[in-house]
């Protein structure tokens, strides 16, 4: 695995054993970088389920200021750390080491975020129609922020009232949908 484009183009990147994440292939972050690109310079980026952090890393190559990376596994944070020390991103990089749902529901999440990566482990459906539909996700979201999420065709999500897919990728076997939702609606 190697970072595709950017200023840490063909740095290597490590994983953790494949029987605790799934890490997007080159093509995949070709694809949606190739659509995200215009959004990437200064941007905030939120990686949840971040596996070995190759979403986020990838971001941040590309021109994105910061990226939070969310994952609970002991050994996908390990490499996150290395990825980041190998790349030069560490100053630019929080990672946080908790469950998805958990970190949704914490006040300190250090948004709002320009850009969102959903992308829980294949094929667990719960994981994220909980995660898109918790008010935790819309209220992390900057004003024109997007959430990428990443599933098994087979398997795309229900999404939660008050989001919409601004964009759908099919690739392979797998669709990438880009979502937008509407702002949170005031308590008053």
């Amino acid at each position: 695995m190697r970072v595709v484009a950017g200023e840490a183009k063909g740095r290597r990147l490590v994983s953790p054993p494949a029987s605790i994440t799934r890490s997007a292939t080159e093509r995949i972050r070709e694809s949606v970088f190739a659509i995200l690109e215009p959004r990437l310079e200064g941007a905030a980026v939120l990686d949840l389920f971040a596996g070995a952090g190759t979403l986020g890393i990838e971001a941040l190559s590309r021109g994105a200021a910061r990226a939070t990376f969310v994952e609970r596994s002991g050994p996908a944070l390990a490499a996150i750390r290395t990825n980041l020390r190998a790349t030069g991103y560490a100053d630019r990089a929080r990672v946080v080491r908790a469950s998805v749902l958990t970190f949704l529901g914490r006040d300190d999440q250090s948004g709002p975020y320009d850009i969102v990566f959903c992308d829980p482990p294949f094929p667990d459906e719960a994981a994220m129609t909980r995660t898109l539909g918790h008010t935790g996700l819309r209220s992390s979201l900057s004003p024109d922020g997007i959430v990428v999420a990443r599933s098994l065709r087979k398997h795309r999500p229900v999404l939660p009232e008050g989001a919409r897919a601004e964009r759908i990728k099919e690739i392979g076997e797998e669709t990438v949908m880009f979502l937008r939702y509407d702002p949170p609606r005031d308590r008053t």
